[in-house]
């Protein structure tokens, strides 16, 4: 790539925010989905969000990382979208995921 880092940084955060957005407004995506497919969910990026936080030294708490990816208090998004995993979602988690 022949762009500047701080460009490069620019380009990712917006990628970054696209890609919240897009997981905020397809709350008919479970998180146990997006593991057995792709191996992260929205968790998982407000993990990551947080360990970036916490590598520059930002205050950053774990509930704000997910309020940061969810759009809302995550408690609330579980009451409002989280639905109830099936057996085979369950097994699939099992077989495809280590440490999840």
């Amino acid at each position: 790539m022949s762009i500047d880092s701080k460009t490069q940084t620019e380009l990712e955060a917006a990628v970054f925010r696209r890609l919240v957005e897009h997981l905020r407004n397809r709350t008919d995506v479970q998180n146990i989905d997006l593991m057995n497919l792709a191996g992260f969910c929205r968790n998982c990026l407000s993990n990551w969000l947080k360990d970036a936080a916490d590598e520059k030294g930002a205050a950053l708490s774990k509930d704000e990382s997910r309020e940061a990816v969810y759009g809302m208090p995550y408690e609330t998004w579980k009451s409002k979208y989280q639905k109830e995993t099936s057996p085979a979602q369950s097994d699939a988690l099992k077989k495809s995921n280590a440490g999840h």
